[in-house]
């Protein structure tokens, strides 16, 4: 899994960064075919002294690219919505992709029976 956590009008701290793979870790653990992770990380300055921070992720999985964003005053708790949302997203795809159709035992054995 390729994972890039960047910044614009941001420095990514260690800690930022820390926590960002460890709230995206709850994600990968439900849905482990992952190939690409990009996290944008915005600050916006709107009026005097207020900010609105943004957070922002791609995920790539096979077949499909899940994009979900999330604002907040605090950076943190953007981070928090944003990997909730990403979570209900991701196990909304692994339901679609997993396959429901099961073959019954007796079709399967054809003409013989017990």
């Amino acid at each position: 899994m390729n994972l890039t956590i960047s910044g614009h009008h941001l420095d990514v701290t260690p800690a930022l960064r820390e926590y960002v793979l460890t709230k995206l870790d709850r994600v990968t653990r439900h849905f482990d075919q992952v190939v690409d992770v990009n996290v944008l990380l915005t600050v916006e300055k709107l009026k005097e002294k207020e900010r609105r921070h943004k957070a922002e992720v791609t995920l790539h999985v096979k077949g499909r690219d899940i994009y979900v964003e999330q604002a907040h005053e605090d950076m943190y708790a953007a981070i928090d919505q944003l990997m909730d949302k990403l979570d209900r997203q991701v196990m909304r795809h692994k339901d679609r992709v997993q396959d429901h159709h099961h073959a019954s035992g007796k079709r399967s054995l054809g003409a013989e029976s017990p």
